[in-house]
């Protein structure tokens, strides 16, 4: 028998596709994956061509004319914004004579959330949108596909095409029923738990704490955490990545989606954290600060975080790439995924002999820190 041919489009933007098209392919638990914030991401001019992020959702429709199965895509001029590093594949691609880029990204742009990255309203269509990733990247002689942050479950229908499977650590907080915060230190070796508390009771001496989502959430809020996106932005990565107008349009078309958590001295913000919210997930995102207090940071984006995860009933608190310092604060090791496609059969060897090395030490290194967890032995 012969397969049914897989006609594939790549849409002008996220925004060229219907909201509700869309979200019926990548679903509402995870907010970033919705139409409503990548689209922001657009309309804010964050995630735009000039800023090296041009959307190019590809698109595989149904028997029905929607949608069947979409990947968020984007085309890269540079290795920014992404969180899994691959600079020295380029720089080796490069010097071996070769263009590295442009290259194709399948994620979210800015956002080191794991999550689908084949946005399924049909699960049969998954090879399908895979083979027209490869499509794409063949047919416009682009070096790579990447698809970033992938769900684990997802891994074996990238594994079935033959990409190349990359893995990472995050470190997330897991709500095990409790019922308070104090329920949690309770699973604490006593030493570690003593050390939370000191560390909480220093970081909000004179300051108050506010939690603030929907409504209560104003432009002047917006305009305070500015500031602080920018300290930090500048700081890490030499220029923030998102624009001004992104927080004014997440506030305004996603406020129930979104915590800010804000800490303030004598009614003047001078630190904050903004959160997501998801169906089963709270989402710490950035972080900044006018004022330098010792271990505010973790009060706002660590504990806090935990707080509201905890009175929300939800599963687990995620708080970004990277960051060993949040093992002592009860977040523990899990791995994270990426799927490559390199066309080239030389530079695929070189890569699949470097994801091997990196693969093992990886595994040593998640399970060593496992062990420098806070929780009580036994």
């Amino acid at each position: 028998m012969t397969a049914r041919p897989i006609t594939a489009r790549i849409a002008e933007s996220v925004t060229a596709i219907p909201a509700a098209e869309w979200d019926a392919c990548a679903g509402t638990g995870n907010p970033f994956l919705s139409h409503r914030f990548l689209s922001i991401l657009e309309r804010s001019g964050s995630a735009s061509a000039q800023a090296g992020w041009q959307p190019l959702p590809i698109v595989v429709d149904g028997a029905d004319g929607r949608p069947a199965a979409i990947a968020p895509a984007y085309g890269k001029s540079h290795s920014q914004g992404e969180y899994v590093f691959d600079h020295a594949w380029a720089d080796a691609w490069e010097r071996a004579g070769g263009r590295y880029y442009p290259k194709l990204q399948v994620a979210v742009p800015f956002t080191p959330v794991p999550g689908a990255r084949l946005l399924l309203r049909d699960a049969d269509a998954a090879p399908g949108l895979i083979a027209a990733i490869e499509a794409v990247t063949d047919q416009n002689g682009l070096s790579s596909a990447h698809a970033t942050f992938v769900e684990e479950a997802q891994l074996d229908a990238f594994r079935a095409a033959g990409w190349m499977i990359r893995r990472g650590v995050q470190f997330h907080w897991a709500n095990r029923g409790y019922g308070s915060f104090d329920d949690f230190l309770g699973d604490l070796a006593s030493r570690k738990r003593k050390n939370l508390r000191k560390e909480r009771a220093a970081a909000v001496e004179g300051l108050t704490i506010r939690h603030l989502t929907g409504a209560a959430i104003t432009e002047a809020h917006w305009d305070a955490f500015w500031v602080f996106y920018q300290d930090t932005g500048a700081r890490k990565w030499g220029r923030p990545y998102l624009s001004r107008a992104f927080f004014t349009l997440l506030g305004q078309e996603m406020a129930d989606d979104v915590l800010l958590i804000l800490a303030e001295r004598d009614g003047r913000p001078i630190a904050g954290a903004l959160n997501l919210i998801g169906a089963d997930a709270l989402y710490g995102r950035y972080w900044g600060c006018r004022e330098d207090v010792p271990f505010l940071h973790f009060e706002l984006c660590y504990y806090q975080a935990i707080d509201a995860a905890i009175e929300r009933g939800l599963a687990r608190v995620e708080a970004g790439a990277q960051g060993e310092h949040k093992l002592a604060r009860g977040y523990a090791p899990v791995p994270t995924w990426s799927a490559h496609y390199i066309p080239d059969a030389g530079f695929r060897r070189a890569i699949a002999d470097f994801l091997a090395r990196e693969t093992a030490a990886m595994e040593s290194e998640e399970a060593f820190l496992g062990e420098m967890t806070p929780f009580k032995r036994g």
